[in-house]
């Protein structure tokens, strides 16, 4: 299965990304200077800087075989800032359609973990932005894991990682095609991770993917996750919204 080609390729990426090791202790450098030094995740340019130098064609390289994605992927990245109107806090930092590229990307910039309450990583399917106005959003909505705070540091970096291996392994069958991407919203209270699914009418395959997220999240039997409809939280606080389906 094409998840599990993602999860063995990360062994010989590794191994190639050791050899590059003084290189990539020199990428970090130059990423947290373009940050001025904040714990902040690599901007744009310095990780498509990281990503080229990573991956610059070699001896290292010419060894791995690339794994292909049934997808090409965008990673977004939001930064709160009340000055700025909400789309211009929105950043695309870049795309790939390898596992390979995957793990470069995934290798290179901060953990959830780190990031300052405010921020956002989205991962969506080349060609649909991370917002609800988006086509193919609009009529869709989201399974929502919601975390405590004591929980950033212990379950979130996990669980956000595996939420990514669930989407670019299509883990879903044939209603992969039905989601659009995922999110992980940073929060001073609560952190969120949300898979978005493409039509909320449609029961069967919405059921699908959150049944089987919950269970590659490892979730408890007695834990339950909700299912709302994008329609509905547009025009409600997250905590009056309903939820369509339960898991």
């Amino acid at each position: 299965m094409l998840a599990n080609e993602v999860r063995d390729a990360e062994g010989d990426v590794r191994k190639g990304q050791n050899e590059k090791e003084e290189k990539e202790k020199e990428d970090k450098e130059v990423a947290a200077g373009a940050w001025g030094g904040e714990e902040a995740p690599c901007s744009p340019r310095a990780l498509l800087s990281l990503r080229r130098k990573a991956w610059n064609p070699g001896p290292a390289k010419s060894k791995l075989e690339l794994h292909p994605l049934l997808n090409r992927w965008a990673l977004w990245f939001f930064k709160n800032d009340h000055s700025r109107a909400w789309q211009d806090n929105l950043q695309l930092v870049t795309k790939f359609d390898t596992v390979e590229d995957f793990w470069a990307m995934y290798s290179n910039i901060q953990l959830a973990s780190k990031l300052s309450c405010g921020c956002d990583y989205a991962l969506f399917k080349d060609g649909i932005e991370p917002m609800w106005e988006d086509s193919r959003n609009k009529r869709g909505g989201r399974w929502l894991v919601s975390l405590a705070k004591q929980q950033r540091h212990s379950e979130l970096d996990h669980l956000w990682l595996e939420t990514l291996l669930c989407l670019i392994g299509e883990s879903f069958e044939e209603h992969s095609q039905d989601v659009c991407g995922a999110v992980i919203n940073i929060r001073t209270k609560r952190d969120k991770i949300a898979v978005w699914t493409r039509e909320a009418e449609n029961q069967e395959g919405v059921l699908h993917i959150g049944r089987v997220y919950k269970e590659r999240l490892g979730l408890s039997t007695k834990t339950v996750i909700g299912y709302q409809a994008h329609a509905d939280t547009a025009t409600k606080s997250n905590s009056l919204a309903k939820n369509k389906f339960v898991v």
